[in-house]
């Protein structure tokens, strides 16, 4: 079993916000991510910036595209991203075409079944983001048993499954023994007094949890 990655979800609302925060936890995650506020904001310059500042690191677009894959997995690549994001109520050819320019990850909300996710897998999609959204997560929803079942249901399918929605360090023990892919914290680490420390007591979880 891999040691699961450390992402940090920059979902900051300008550019020098992120930047700052990605200058102080890139030797210490594996990801960075251009939040979607931050695209929204900065749109892909926020990328461009992120793969200059950061050559080792994987980068990913939050794009949570629902059409025009292909378009935006072009304009995603090109911006220096290796990874983009498309929204699970996008159908299959429009993430059939985004895989076909970049590697694509399908985020999980409500509203989708096995059997869409096998035609998924049958298109060559095999990364997936079991998400708790944050409106969930401000409504008190928590993690728990039902969140590992799926998680480790769609491990079983064939998936990397990267988790994120509210994590914390505390929240990592729960998926002791599961195959994640990728940790994504956002506000945790970019909205903490010292976000390179934050990011490091993830990390040093990961490490004592998967060794």
């Amino acid at each position: 079993m891999a040691k699961p990655m450390l992402q940090v979800a920059l979902d900051t609302k300008d550019l020098p916000a992120a930047i700052s925060v990605a200058r102080q936890v890139n030797d210490v995650v594996d990801v960075i991510e251009a939040g979607t506020l931050l695209i929204y904001e900065e749109g892909l310059r926020a990328v461009q910036n992120l793969r200059a500042l950061c050559p080792d690191n994987i980068i990913l677009a939050d794009t949570k595209t629902a059409d025009a894959g292909g378009n935006v997995g072009d304009e995603c690549k090109d911006a220096g991203a290796d990874w983009m994001t498309c929204i699970n109520a996008a159908t299959v050819p429009t993430m059939a075409s985004a895989q076909d320019k970049i590697e694509v990850q399908v985020e999980l909300y409500k509203n989708w079944t096995e059997d869409l996710a096998q035609e998924w897998l049958d298109a060559g999609i095999d990364q997936v983001v079991y998400h708790q959204s944050r409106d969930a997560k401000l409504a008190g929803q928590t993690w728990g048993e039902e969140d590992l079942r799926e998680v480790k249901r769609l491990i079983e399918m064939g998936f990397k499954v990267s988790v994120t929605g509210g994590v914390k360090p505390e929240v990592l023990k729960l998926f002791k023994g599961v195959d994640v892919y990728t940790f994504i914290a956002g506000r945790a680490i970019h909205g903490a007094a010292d976000p390179r420390k934050a990011a490091q007591e993830f990390k040093d979880e990961i490490d004592r949890i998967w060794g």
